[in-house]
């Protein structure tokens, strides 16, 4: 039985993440664009992804009440792709993030899972500046990102990481 739903929109649901979405995240992890535009986990089985799912996402809603979730069609529960909220180390601000399987991009499903991601952040939990953050070359996210209100304002590099990313940021 899936989690009670986070949020809804007029064709989603988003719920929290549970270990039983290990297969659902272990096909994400490895989809090719998703490490090429942001990075190899290094999850290569069901029980790494396991794994992966109680340390990051389910840590993160216990350490800060919101993260990333999984995104489903209203009238279909299988996972598609995830979407929410991260803390991430050497960002000031919340970074909206989204990923999602190929047979569900460019269908309108990030921007309107991210939308309500973001109102959802600022009602739930007073965050007043969501930022979203990209490779340089991501014409998808890049186009997602400025769909949602958000303008290039500088380039970061992350702790640990070496690819410069693209910060996007509500307009001043």
């Amino acid at each position: 039985m899936p989690e009670t739903p986070v949020l809804e929109t007029a064709h989603l649901v988003l719920r929290k993440l549970t270990p039983a979405e290990a297969p659902f995240m272990l096909a994400l992890l490895n989809d090719p664009d998703f490490i090429r535009y942001v990075g190899d986990r290094g999850v290569r089985t069901e029980a790494e992804a396991r794994r992966y799912l109680l340390k990051e996402p389910i840590g993160h809603y216990a350490e800060h009440g919101y993260g990333m979730y999984v995104v489903a069609r209203k009238t279909d529960p299988a996972p598609m792709g995830l979407c929410g909220l991260v803390n991430r180390p050497g960002l000031d601000d919340v970074d909206v993030g989204f990923a999602f399987l190929p047979a569900y991009r460019r269908q309108g499903y990030a921007f309107e899972a991210a939308e309500a991601v973001m109102a959802y952040g600022r009602r739930v939990f007073g965050l007043t500046r969501i930022v979203g953050i990209t490779q340089a070359d991501n014409a998808g996210s890049i186009r997602t990102l400025e769909k949602l209100g958000l303008r290039f304002e500088r380039r970061v590099r992350l702790p640990g990481e070496e690819t410069l990313l693209q910060l996007y940021a509500p307009p001043p």
